[in-house]
């Protein structure tokens, strides 16, 4: 059980930067040079930029919404807003000007934190529908010269202001932070949406202090870790890494030039804990099959000698035996021949906590990866628990489970097999969506949506999502993330959709990597010119349909993939076919990809 103290973050925050003053809090690369920032200069930012905020208006309760990439900015406004007792909205700078508006129309916020003029006009071009808004602040004022200065003005003027106000009365944002209750909310996050409009979690002290005190304990977070920022700062899993962590072992925040960037940004860093979303594992992968198949026939031999030594220590350990003396020498000579480089070229040679979460991953490639000496654990969570709720833990790995729980949640299955969880963590409601709120906690139990199942070992399996499970004409129930992610294993196909509701045979519609087979094309003197070009090669068709003959190997018949379309476009988050996370929206792709679909049944 999670002994709670009741504190806020706000609070959390002040007692490390008296702890920890000048060591360092943050790390980002500016024109190539990396600028620190201590736990000090961290807490003056913030300071300065919450009695900034004071100055323009913002009072107890109020809302902020934040659009941006990664950054120090991003934290200071978070932390700002926490601090003064209002509430932090992240929006995904990805999202495009209507989701913008919604977000922000929708949580009420009274002042908008910008990156950027492109992010600026996200929000001006919906101006004059955002009774609410006040100012927009701008960390970069580069391009807005001639915008309408009298609702915009920088990141850097509202600090000054901030101390102004310090000056005028010394002492008043340490009271304010004092002021804060554990019950209050704090954060908004807006979930995904890939069903209809995103909904606003409301998550307060109290879950974020159950939820952080389990993951310190389940993963034995310390203050001499570091990790890499890149995941979007409005999800809830990088929230865990970035902020609420450091808040309570104080560790520093490393951030990544962008998510472009990442695999260099690991190589530079090297952080000794590390969240990789599935898209990232796979292409990880990728990058180390595509580096090994351009390499010399001897270094090719080379790799395949050292995986296998990789494999069979992988495999004794995952089956909890102690390996023996041959095995450890062996894996010993391989790891100093290749496989320690490999770990560098992935930038995670000094992982020692490293795990996978936000969408279920292919158990093939979390194996790759423990081949290679790189222990990936799987965890399972959701927003509305804020974040995580299960992970494998100390040497109990179990690949193809989420592990089990961490402290302060408790688990259930209901009869249709559906998950269910309660305890501190389990979110305060949605937002001006209490018929939302009350469908998805029933008595204290909060209705995840997912179907699950327990292995002999007591360690949690996903299924699928509730909704997801296929039903075909001869009812057999089918979970099509499984083969999904079992087909983007291969560095040819970045996204597949398994479809088959009521049809007498599955089905997929494939998109291909462009890059991988764009480089295939070209070492096999296979001419294009764009995308659908190259997706509507005859050689391309044959050489994902190998693929699915791979994967389908795998599978029991029923489950096989008989017929598949290669889309000439990539899915985009901008045509409303990706969530802002790059969850695939498979309602509107069912819409849009209509009459597709039924030509590969034959009705078209």
């Amino acid at each position: 059980m999670v002994e709670l103290s009741g504190k806020t973050l706000g609070q959390f925050f002040l007692e490390q930067e008296a702890k920890r003053g000048g060591q360092v809090a943050l790390r980002e690369k500016d024109f190539g040079i990396w600028q620190e920032v201590t736990w000090s200069g961290y807490r003056d930012h913030v300071k300065h930029f919450a009695l900034g905020l004071t100055t323009l208006g913002f009072e107890r309760g109020d809302h902020l919404a934040i659009i941006s990439e990664n950054c120090r900015e991003w934290l200071y406004a978070d932390l700002a807003a926490i601090c003064l007792g209002g509430v932090s909205v992240g929006v995904y700078p990805t999202s495009p000007y209507p989701e913008v508006h919604y977000v922000v129309k929708h949580s009420d916020s009274k002042f908008v934190v910008a990156e950027d003029q492109e992010q600026t006009d996200k929000i001006l071009e919906v101006w004059d529908d955002l009774p609410l808004v006040q100012k927009i602040i701008v960390k970069d004022m580069k391009g807005l010269r001639h915008y309408p200065q009298d609702i915009i003005m920088s990141f850097e003027a509202v600090e000054d202001l901030g101390r102004e106000l310090e000056r005028e009365r010394p002492g008043w944002f340490e009271k304010e932070v004092a002021r804060g209750r554990a019950e209050d909310v704090c954060i908004m996050v807006y979930t995904s949406g890939t069903t209809g409009k995103p909904k606003g979690a409301m998550i307060n002290h109290i879950n974020i202090e159950s939820m952080t005190l389990g993951t310190v304990e389940a993963i034995e977070a310390r203050a001499d870790d570091s990790v890499v920022s890149y995941l979007p700062l409005c999800h809830v899993a990088e929230k865990i890494f970035s902020l609420f962590l450091p808040m309570y072992v104080g560790y520093p925040v490393n951030f990544a030039e962008s998510i472009a960037t990442i695999q260099g940004d690991l190589r530079e860093i090297a952080p000794s804990v590390f969240l990789g979303v599935p898209r990232i594992w796979e292409k990880l992968q990728s990058a180390i099959y595509i580096n090994i198949k351009d390499s010399s026939r001897f270094k090719q031999l080379l790799f395949r000698l050292c995986y296998a030594a990789g494999r069979r220590m992988a495999g004794q350990r995952l089956e909890g035996r102690q390996p023996g003396l041959v095995v450890k020498l062996s894996y010993w000579l391989a790891y100093w021949l290749m496989l320690r480089a490999l770990q560098n070229f992935v930038g995670l040679r000094k992982v020692r906590f490293c795990f996978s979460a936000a969408a279920k991953v292919s158990p093939e490639v979390l194996r790759f990866f423990h081949d290679l000496g790189i222990r990936v654990k799987e965890g399972y969570g959701m927003t509305e628990t804020t974040g995580l709720s299960f992970i494998h833990m100390d040497e109990d790995i179990r690949i193809g489970t989420v592990g089990k729980p961490i402290a302060g949640i408790e688990f259930a299955l209901a009869d249709d097999g559906e998950l269910l969880k309660k305890g501190a963590p389990v979110f305060a409601g949605y937002y001006k969506n209490e018929e939302a709120t009350r469908q998805t906690v029933i008595d204290g139990w909060l209705h995840t949506g997912d179907i699950a199942e327990v292995d002999e070992h007591g360690h949690l399996c996903i299924v699928d999502r509730k909704k997801d499970i296929i039903i075909t004409s001869g009812g057999k129930n089918i979970a099509p993330s499984e083969i999904e992610n079992a087909l983007k294993v291969s560095p040819y196909i970045k996204e597949a959709i398994v479809i088959g509701e009521g049809r007498n045979f599955i089905a997929a519609l494939i998109q291909i990597d462009f890059d991988n087979v764009g480089k295939w094309a070209t070492d096999n003197h296979i001419a294009y010119t764009n995308f659908r070009n190259l997706a509507q090669n005859p050689e391309v068709t044959r050489l994902v349909q190998a693929e699915v003959d791979r994967v389908n190997a795998q599978f029991a018949r029923v489950e096989n993939v008989r017929k598949f379309l290669l889309l000439t476009k990539e899915l985009d988050h901008d045509d409303d076919e990706l969530t802002a996370t790059m969850k695939v929206r498979r309602a509107n792709i069912y819409q849009k990809f209509g009459a597709e679909i039924e030509q590969i049944y034959g009705r078209g």
